[in-house]
């Protein structure tokens, strides 16, 4: 993609027809937050809302987010959110391998633009195609692994939430972790 900028990537992910789902989108679902965030939260792909709108976690499921992000005293302004494809699959259905494959350059791009500390995969697809394909959300939730400089956790997705109050607890528990690794690695800057 040449030399790195935003509107490469944009030009990039607007024109790509890499994979079937172009074929059914509204907008392309690049991302949305400070581009220059310490914490990178990524979902599997859009939803309906979010096709519509062209932003992530726009829908009930971001609105959770939100609060859950305000509890850790954050806000959309102090993160980056992206998704593993950027197009919708038809009927909210999971992204199949060869769709995530035709995105994970441009999440890759999108790593090396932002440069976060802190990736939190939110969800299966998301842990199991950044941390592992053997990834069991509900096992390995809230566990940190260092790669290539980029502190990696994985959370429930806001939306299995709203579908089950009992995973609710095990997500504060993450988030509170997650706060905690930001503050460890910002004053072990100090």
């Amino acid at each position: 993609m040449g030399e790195k900028s935003w509107e490469t990537l944009e030009g990039a992910c607007y024109g790509c027809k890499k994979c079937r789902l172009w074929e059914t989108r509204h907008n392309v679902v690049i991302g949305k937050g400070n581009k220059n965030a310490d914490i990178m939260f990524i979902g599997e792909g859009p939803g309906q809302q979010e096709d519509l709108q062209g932003l992530p976690f726009v829908g009930p499921a971001g609105q959770l987010l939100d609060k859950m992000l305000s509890a850790i005293d954050l806000s959309i302004d102090d993160v980056y959110i992206a998704n593993i494809v950027k197009c919708r699959p038809p009927g909210n259905r999971d992204p199949h391998e060869d769709e995530q494959e035709a995105c994970l350059n441009y999440l890759r791009y999108q790593l090396l633009l932002v440069k976060p500390r802190i990736i939190v995969c939110l969800g299966r697809i998301a842990a199991m195609a950044i941390i592992s394909p053997t990834f069991r959300i509900t096992k390995q939730r809230g566990e940190w692994v260092e790669r290539k400089g980029y502190w990696i956790t994985a959370t429930f997705h806001p939306s299995a939430l709203l579908r089950d109050e009992s995973k609710k607890r095990p997500a504060w528990e993450d988030f509170k972790s997650i706060q905690k690794k930001l503050l460890e690695l910002k004053q072990n800057e100090l």
